[in-house]
């Protein structure tokens, strides 16, 4: 069969659509990015209505850049920012507050509400997931509560929510399809991953009318069709995952015991545990893998709020350097940080720590600390951060992986990916192929057309992976390791401390 699979990446800075042929390989790229609005302190929000515009001129930069016409695309695959949570008019299809998205702080007091009102354990046994403003149902109820007669609304009909592929769906097939799938549901504290249906308890508990949540559909299959107006052709979509469940699965981690790491915005790592949905006891969350044939499968999840952001407020918020790209030769300069730790938890710390007040730290600055310094610690602490949930997985799961997968934009500084090596004492390797997000969304949309055969390798996948192995010695390692996390106390409720005086 000729033609292109298109994958939508639609992520937490940028939008960005690529083209993908029958071997595997990408023929164009088309992105864009959009504002961030930071409208209070640990509050972070988009425009929807930006959101769908870039990646509507994303995709029509890739066909374009390509010479491709729609009709050559066989299926479209959606893949997208998690957690972020859009409340829009069904009518109109308006929405009624901006989106909030997954690492703003802004519901932490329906948080506090929900967990004195002792929902804590029973959230967790349904969902597998922790109470914390990072997932959406806080977020629906925070728009709720905010809009006033949104309750009401919401409560005759009037309203959906949906994450950001849902609301990308309902633009690209003009509101004919009102859906998502459970790697997306299960991030919304009103999914039960074991039952894998929407839970009249949590439904309940969050005050969210059952009619504004969309239809669960399999991850690989049937969402309709992209309106000939938006790219010249009425084309399927085919295959929608989650970003990170969309990397598992784009990395080829489809085996219990497999793992990768995606370093964008955030960091998330995820194990793949079949059809074991196991509850941990060290502070990650149990998360739906995908649902392919109506089977769900799960992983073992450590989310990492800021990462790849943390590189861009070095350009953008301090202005050491003007591309990101720089920061690894500065990181270089020096041969250490010079016993300067940055904990950069601008939004509070995710897993394994789960603490919102947590605010941004830089601990262990003297009169010889440089921007190298600054910069390098920086970096250091994406490694660090892992390690902290790597941790926990094998604490959790027994199974301590020997290699870990690697993708997102900040692996292809070698800097950061040889310390992250180093600091785990466990190969890192990284594909040929680094753009395993979108990979996976093309992959669920080409097996659901018969585009692509499945168990095959794609020719683009065959290149030789970049493998780094540890070469720092043990006791260096621990003592570097103990010092992180001696900083990362000193961030600890800094916010609540800070109120309370």
């Amino acid at each position: 069969m000729a033609g292109f699979v298109l994958a939508l990446d639609q992520g937490t800075t940028s939008s960005r659509a690529l083209l993908i042929d029958q071997e595997g390989a990408i023929q164009s790229v088309g992105q864009f990015e959009f504002p961030q609005s930071f409208p209070k302190p640990g509050w972070v929000e988009h425009d929807p209505f930006e959101i769908w515009d870039s990646q509507l001129r994303a995709a029509r930069t890739a066909l374009e850049s390509a010479g491709v016409g729609a009709e050559a695309i066989v299926s479209i695959g959606i893949t997208n920012q998690r957690e972020t949570t859009v409340v829009w008019d069904r009518a109109t299809g308006e929405p009624i507050y901006p989106a909030i998205v997954w690492q703003s702080r802004q519901s932490s007091g329906v948080c506090d509400e929900l967990r004195g009102r002792g929902l804590e354990d029973e959230i967790r046994a349904r969902t597998g997931l922790l109470i914390d403003a990072y997932f959406s149902g806080t977020k629906i109820r925070f728009i709720l509560d905010a809009v006033e007669g949104a309750q009401a609304r919401a409560e005759a009909g009037e309203l959906c929510f949906g994450t950001i592929d849902t609301w990308l769906i309902y633009k690209l097939t003009k509101g004919r399809v009102f859906a998502t799938e459970p790697s997306n549901a299960s991030r919304t504290l009103l999914y039960n991953i074991h039952e894998g249906a929407w839970d009249d308890f949590l439904i309940e508990a969050l005050g969210v009318p059952r009619s504004m949540l969309p239809e669960v559909r399999d991850s690989s299959g049937d969402f309709g069709e992209a309106d000939a107006e938006w790219l010249g052709a009425s084309i399927p979509i085919a295959g929608v995952a989650g970003d990170q469940q969309s990397a598992l699965f784009g990395q080829g981690c489809t085996t219990p015991g497999r793992a990768k790491n995606t370093y964008g915005t955030g960091c998330f790592l995820l194990m793949n545990t079949g059809h074991e949905a196991p509850q941990s006891e060290s502070g990650l969350i149990t998360t739906v893998a995908w649902r392919r044939d109506g089977v769900q499968e799960y992983a073992l999840e450590g989310s990492i709020f800021v990462a790849g952001s943390a590189v861009q407020w070095l350009r953008d918020g301090l202005g050491i350097f003007e591309h990101a790209s720089e920061s690894e030769a500065i990181a270089k300069s020096v041969p250490n940080s010079d016993g300067v730790y940055v904990v950069p938890a601008f939004v509070g710390l995710g897993a394994p720590y789960w603490d919102e007040k947590a605010r941004g730290t830089i601990v262990g600055l003297t009169r010889g600390t440089t921007h190298a310094h600054i910069t390098r610690a920086t970096l250091e602490s994406i490694a660090f951060q892992t390690r902290d949930v790597m941790d926990a997985m094998a604490k959790d799961s027994g199974i301590s992986p020997q290699v870990l997968h690697v993708d997102g934009g900040a692996c292809e500084n070698d800097f950061l990916m040889q310390f992250q090596a180093d600091i785990l004492g466990i190969a890192v390797e990284r594909p040929a192929v680094l753009e395993a997000t979108a990979m996976g969304a093309a992959k669920l949309a080409g097996f659901s057309v018969d585009f692509w055969e499945e168990g095959g390798a794609l020719k683009s996948e065959a290149g030789e992976a970049t493998t780094f192995e540890p070469t720092m010695p043990r006791d260096e390692r621990e003592k570097l390791y103990r010092g992180w996390r001696r900083a990362v106390e000193r961030s600890r409720s800094w916010a609540e401390e800070d109120a309370a005086e």
